[in-house]
């Protein structure tokens, strides 16, 4: 059942507590408020703010799963305020561990700050929960995709597309450490995973696959530069700084070009060019 009031106080005091700085917003000079405006928050909760609002004035539906994954990801909640707040309104709180979709705060944090860096927050299996604007300029909204196709390593074997934003040598090399990647997490997780899953899945589809994964191979990396083919840009050859949360099993990705190479300058070019990745 729904405790309206305890709902609506809790997330009040989220609200006020949370900074603009925390959640990647800027403060601005006639802020009066303390902590975030009910507008902002129903925008990074992706809702509208009479939805927001209603819930903060105990009136209003009860929130399903969805949205309350919305509201704890935009208001930053830990993991133990998450929960609280799905039994507030009356659900189960979602699992945790490797198959949890909640990103930490902290992470959170540390990507809201990198708007002039290529970053994307990845789970173990390659979705992705969030990136920079950046980001999403240099490999395309990776977040838009559903079921297994929001695994990148699901894409490589089975879209064609994916593979068009990397150098064509590196392909052999990166099919190679997506199967050995993939087989360790069955290992890890076991024959009910989510990786298992996607390994039958890739299994029945690929060709490329089955051969690889006969291999066995195990603890495949890849180069430690990144060679990207991007449509407007050209080529890129970016390092990848890698940020986990032990947790969540979760990766923060953040790629860096060395300053005055011409894939630096590329990348300063990016920033202010509105393109669109090929899928």
């Amino acid at each position: 059942m729904i405790d309206r009031a305890g709902l609506a106080t809790f997330l009040r005091l989220r609200r006020e507590s949370l900074q603009p700085e925390d959640a990647g917003l800027p403060r601005g000079p006639r802020r009066r408020t303390s902590g975030l405006r009910r507008e902002e928050v129903a925008e990074l909760c992706h809702m509208s703010t009479d939805y927001y609002t209603r819930l903060e004035q105990e009136r209003g539906p009860q929130p399903s799963v969805q949205m309350l994954a919305s509201i704890a990801q935009g208001l930053h909640l830990s993991l133990d305020e998450r929960d609280h707040l799905f039994r507030l309104a009356g659900h189960n709180p979602p699992t945790r561990g490797a198959d949890s979709k909640h990103i930490s705060p902290g992470l959170l944090r540390v990507l809201d700050r990198l708007d002039d860096t290529p970053a994307e927050i990845v789970t173990e299996l390659g979705e992705t929960l969030r990136q920079s604007p950046l980001g999403v300029a240099l490999i395309g909204d990776t977040t838009h995709y559903t079921g297994p196709a929001r695994s990148n390593g699901y894409r490589w074997f089975t879209d064609p597309g994916a593979r068009q934003l990397y150098a064509p040598d590196d392909h052999e090399l990166l099919s190679r450490m997506y199967a050995s990647g993939l087989r360790r997490l069955v290992t890890l997780r076991g024959p009910d995973s989510q990786a298992a899953h996607y390994a039958d899945l890739l299994l029945g589809q690929s060709e490329e696959f089955r051969r690889l994964w006969e291999e066995h191979e195990i603890g495949v990396l890849p180069n430690e530069v990144k060679r990207f083919v991007h449509p407007e840009v050209g080529a890129l050859e970016l390092n990848c700084q890698t940020l986990l949360d032990p947790h969540q099993s979760h990766r923060l990705l953040v790629y860096t070009a060395v300053p005055g190479t011409e894939s630096y300058d590329k990348l300063q070019l990016l920033s202010g060019v509105d393109v669109q990745t090929p899928h």
